[in-house]
């Protein structure tokens, strides 16, 4: 299927405004926001399948290429918008497509390394997080071992891995890599709509991004600890987070 025609699947729970989450490396939709659920007693939560995840087709994983599908299929009416990682990447894209349907932009620890090249930490990352995704002949496990200390994802792996993380890290193998990424930043800003910048205060690198991005778009910036990398899944103090935010865009 060609990427221009591809359709994503979209899981969607609760009732109200939408919130479209979109998810990163890994973890589809379904898994990846499972601790937001108790926010569908006031909005309407749509989890796009990015493309090779879930129940969505496969395509290569490319930022802007999702941002269009992201874009096209989901911000064509009014919503909150809020991304994780990659698709942290993705939504700043997306957003900057469709400005006048983004009630709020919530951004969640992007490895967008080219907003802060020439740091020695982040350029550290950069090249470790490359140099996983290029070697597509590595044996997805073993690479699945290599990723998550460099991301941040502090979960042990199990033995045998479960079949859907490897399957999710076969879907990075060979992705575009995030530091080609350069987000419109000075677009975000000129949009005028509200922007949360979240990290897990646990790496350098991602607040040192994090950082930048917030400075460059005027957003507000916020840590939330205690799952590191996987900051949605603190649960309730990420909720309250997005509802704030939520609750201000009004």
């Amino acid at each position: 299927m060609a990427e221009s025609n591809l359709r994503l699947h979209v899981h969607s729970w609760g009732a109200g405004p939408p919130v479209v989450l979109v998810h990163g490396a890994i973890l589809g939709g379904r898994a990846a926001w499972r601790a937001q659920r108790p926010l569908t007693d006031r909005w309407t939560l749509l989890a796009p399948d990015r493309p090779g995840h879930g129940r969505s087709p496969w395509a290569r994983q490319d930022f802007e290429t999702e941002a269009a599908l992201i874009a096209d299929q989901l911000l064509d009416r009014p919503a909150h918008l809020v991304g994780l990682s990659y698709g942290a990447i993705v939504s700043m894209y997306a957003a900057a497509l469709r400005p006048e349907n983004i009630r709020s932009l919530t951004i969640v620890e992007p490895p967008a390394f080219g907003v802060a090249r020439g740091n020695p930490e982040v350029d550290a990352a950069s090249k470790a997080t490359r140099a996983i995704i290029e070697d597509v002949d590595a044996a997805p496990g073993q690479a699945l071992r290599a990723f998550f200390p460099v991301a941040g994802v502090q979960v042990p792996l199990a033995d045998p891995i479960p079949e859907v993380l490897i399957d999710g890290m076969r879907q990075l193998q060979g992705a575009r890599p995030p530091d080609e990424a350069q987000p419109p930043l000075t677009a975000l800003r000129a949009a005028g709509f509200p922007i949360l910048v979240i990290s897990g205060g646990h790496q350098a690198y991602h607040e040192i991004i994090c950082d930048v991005i917030a400075e460059e778009t005027g957003a507000e910036r916020r840590v939330c600890a205690g799952m590191a990398h996987l900051v949605p899944d603190t649960g309730a103090p990420f909720n309250q987070l997005l509802t704030e935010l939520f609750e201000r865009a009004r």
